[in-house]
C-alpha cells in the first residue's frame, strides 16, 4: 500500500488493533447519536399526530407499523449483509476487492429497491385489509403507507452507503446525515401537519423528503472517499461476487421479513382489542426504537469489529470483543430499562391526546407494555450481541433461523395467551420472541467459535 493510500485509512477506525472495549464504545457512540436522530422521524410523527390529530390518526399510524417494518427491513437486511463483505475486505487491506464489493452492492440494491417499491405500493391496501384494520382508521393507514413507500429508493440508498462507510470505520458520516435529515423532518412535520393541515399524509411526506436528504449526504461523502469511490470499470457485472453478496444479504433480509410477518400476525390480534388499545400499543411501539437504540449501535460496532478481525486473521481478538460487548450491553440495557420505568408515563403522554377516560385507558395499556419490555431489555441486548457477532463472522444463516423462531414464539404466545389473560398476551409475545431467538443464536455462536478455534 502506498503512503497516499494509507492517509485516508488513518482517518478511519481500524478495529484490528487496540482495546476492544474502547473501540466498540468509540465506534458505537456516533451510531447511537445517529440513531437518536433517526428515531426522531418516528417520534416526531407520533407526537404531532397523536397530540394534534387524535387517537384515530395515532391508531392509523400504528396499524401500518409492521407492514412498514416488513418492507424497510428487507431493504436494510440486504444492505447490512452486503456491508459484511466490505468490512472483511477492509480488514484484509484488499482495497480493490472493497471497491468491487461496493460497486456490485450498488447494482444489487438498486434492483432490489425498484422491485420492492412496485410490490409494496400494490400490496398496501390488501395487506391492511387482511390484518383486519378497523374501518375508522384504514383510510388513514393506506394514505400514510403509500406516501411513505415513495421513500423506498432513499432508504435503500442511505442504508447501503451508511453500511459501506461503517465497514471502513467511518461511523460519524451516517451521524451527520441523520442530523441533517432529522432537523428537516421536525421542521417539515410542523409545517405540513400543523401549518398546512395535511394530517397523516403530511407526516409521511416529511419523512420521505428527510430520507432523501440523508441519502444525499452519504452519497456526497462516498464520492469524496478514496477507498469507496469506484470507477466505471468496477461496475462490470461480476456474477460470482454478486452471488457471494446475495448469500450474505438474503438470509439477513429473510430474517427481518420473517420477524415482520410474525409482527403482522400479532398486529391482527392487537386490532381485535379496538382502536383505543391500538393507540396505546402504538405509543409504546414508537418507543421501541429508543429501547433498542444502544443495542443496534453496539451490534453494528461488534459486527464491523468481528468482520475486520476475521478479514485480518485476528481471531484472538474476537473472544475479547465478545466479552466487552456483553458487559457493555447488559449494563446499558439495565440503565435504559430503569430510565423508562421512571420516565415512561411522561414520555408516553407526548403521544396520546384524547378525552380523559380514553386517555387514561390508552395510557394504562401503553405503560404496562413499556414496563414489561423495560424489565426484559437485557434479553434483547444479548440477542443483538450474538446476532451481530455471527453476522460479522459471515454467518447469516443462523440469524435467519432465529427469525423463524421469533415468528413462531411471537405468534403462538400472542394467540394463546391473549385468549387466557387478554390483551397482556400480546405484550408477553414480544418477550417470548426475544428469548427464543437469543437462545438459538447463543448456541449457534458457541458452535461457530469452536469451529473457528476462538
Amino acid at each position: 500500500m502506498t503512503e497516499a493510500q494509507k492517509k485516508p485509512r488513518e482517518r478511519l477506525k481500524d478495529m484490528t488493533e487496540g482495546s476492544p472495549t474502547k473501540l466498540l464504545i468509540s465506534f458505537a457512540l456516533p451510531l447511537m447519536a445517529g440513531s437518536v436522530f433517526q428515531q426522531m422521524y418516528t417520534l416526531t410523527d407520533t407526537a404531532i399526530i397523536g397530540s394534534f390529530a387524535g387517537l384515530d390518526a395515532l391508531a392509523s399510524l400504528g396499524a401500518a407499523d409492521w407492514f412498514n417494518y416488513l418492507v424497510l427491513s428487507i431493504l436494510i437486511g440486504f444492505t447490512q449483509g452486503f456491508s459484511i463483505l466490505m468490512s472483511q475486505r477492509f480488514g484484509a487491506r484488499d482495497e480493490d476487492g472493497l471497491k468491487k464489493a461496493f460497486s456490485m452492492s450498488i447494482l444489487l440494491s438498486a434492483f432490489i429497491a425498484a422491485i420492492t417499491l412496485i410490490l409494496s405500493e400494490a400490496l398496501a391496501a390488501p395487506v391492511l385489509r387482511l390484518l383486519k384494520t378497523p374501518d375508522n382508521i384504514i383510510g388513514g393507514s393506506i394514505a400514510y403507507i403509500r406516501i411513505f413507500f415513495m421513500g423506498i429508493p432513499f432508504v435503500a440508498c442511505y442504508n447501503l452507503l451508511a453500511g459501506a462507510l461503517r465497514a471502513i470505520g467511518d461511523s460519524k458520516s451516517p451521524l451527520y446525515a441523520m442530523l441533517v435529515s432529522s432537523a428537516t423532518n421536525v421542521a417539515l412535520d410542523l409545517l405540513f401537519v400543523l401549518g398546512f393541515g395535511w394530517g397523516i399524509k403530511g407526516a409521511a411526506a416529511a419523512t420521505v423528503i428527510s430520507q432523501a436528504l440523508s441519502a444525499a449526504y452519504c452519497a456526497a461523502t462516498v464520492i469524496k472517499s478514496k477507498l469507496l469511490k469506484p470507477t466505471r470499470v468496477y461496475f462490470k457485472v461480476d456474477k460470482p461476487l454478486c452471488g457471494m453478496l446475495l448469500r450474505l444479504g438474503l438470509p439477513v433480509a429473510a430474517q427481518n421479513a420473517v420477524i415482520a410477518v410474525g409482527g403482522m400476525a400479532v398486529q391482527r390480534v392487537v386490532n381485535d382489542f379496538g382502536f383505543i388499545f391500538l393507540a396505546g400499543y402504538t405509543a409504546t411501539n414508537k418507543l421501541y426504537g429508543l429501547l433498542e437504540l444502544a443495542a443496534v449501535s453496539f451490534g453494528h460496532a461488534l459486527s464491523v469489529y468481528t468482520g475486520q478481525n476475521i478479514g485480518a486473521g485476528r481471531k484472538d481478538r474476537i473472544r475479547a470483543g465478545l466479552k466487552s460487548a456483553t458487559v457493555i450491553s447488559i449494563t446499558t440495557s439495565a440503565v435504559i430499562g430503569g430510565l423508562m420505568l421512571l420516565l415512561g408515563k411522561p414520555i408516553l403522554s407526548l403521544f396520546i391526546s384524547a378525552p380523559k377516560e380514553q386517555y387514561d385507558l390508552a395510557m394504562t395499556y401503553a405503560y404496562d407494555f413499556l414496563a414489561i419490555m423495560s424489565v426484559s431489555l437485557p434479553i434483547l441486548y444479548m440477542l443483538y450481541v450474538y446476532r451481530s457477532a455471527l453476522q460479522g463472522m459471515g454467518d447469516t444463516l443462523a440469524p435467519m433461523l432465529s427469525g423463524i423462531v421469533e415468528l413462531v414464539m411471537r405468534v403462538a404466545v400472542a394467540i394463546v395467551l391473549s385468549k387466557i389473560i387478554g390483551y397482556y398476551g400480546t405484550f408477553f409475545a414480544e418477550i417470548a420472541a426475544w428469548i427464543g431467538a437469543m437462545v438459538l443464536q447463543g448456541i449457534a455462536l458457541k458452535k461457530r467459535n469452536k469451529a473457528l478455534g476462538i
